[in-house]
């Protein structure tokens, strides 16, 4: 026989892991997405401090290319940061996520053979009840199936 209370234990341990698992995919996610915020706002404060230096060259001394390229240069290196803090963070959200997945192919993997292991068993106690009454294993299991208890004796 299966022990009944370790088989709803392991069931009761899968149902606190996997959400748990699921929580934390979520809370990588968001600080992902925190990240790329932040690494916009940055992009924002150093696009805004590209247009008062521009503004500052036009007024003071009349460099409008040379301020124009500047703030270029400025928007395509905060580009690029936030593209590399965007890649980072989605590499780290796939690695976690692959192993959450590992963690939930192994759970399942329990699971299937838990109910392997059950459905042996039954068939066993369908086998030894079926040779101790002088029935087969067929008929026991075709009496099974149609709710029959027991066959009704001859």
């Amino acid at each position: 026989m299966v022990d009944q209370n370790a088989a709803l234990g392991l069931i009761d341990e899968l149902r606190v892991a996997v959400p748990e698992e699921v929580r934390a995919a979520k809370r990588i996610n968001s600080e992902g997405e925190r990240i790329i915020e932040k690494a916009q706002e940055e992009a924002e404060r150093i696009v805004a401090r590209a247009q008062e230096q521009a503004a500052f060259l036009i007024d003071e001394r009349g460099l409008t290319q040379a301020a124009d390229e500047e703030s270029r240069r400025i928007i395509a290196d905060a580009q690029q940061d936030a593209d590399e803090i965007r890649k980072g963070a989605d590499e780290y959200a796939v690695s976690v996520l692959v192993g959450l997945e590992g963690d939930v192919v192994k759970t399942l993997q329990s699971i299937k053979k838990g109910i392997a292991m059950l459905d042996e068993r039954r068939s066993e106690l369908i086998d030894g009840r079926a040779s101790s009454n002088g029935t087969t294993a067929e008929e026991e299991e075709a009496w099974e199936e149609e709710g029959e208890a027991e066959p009704a004796r001859r």
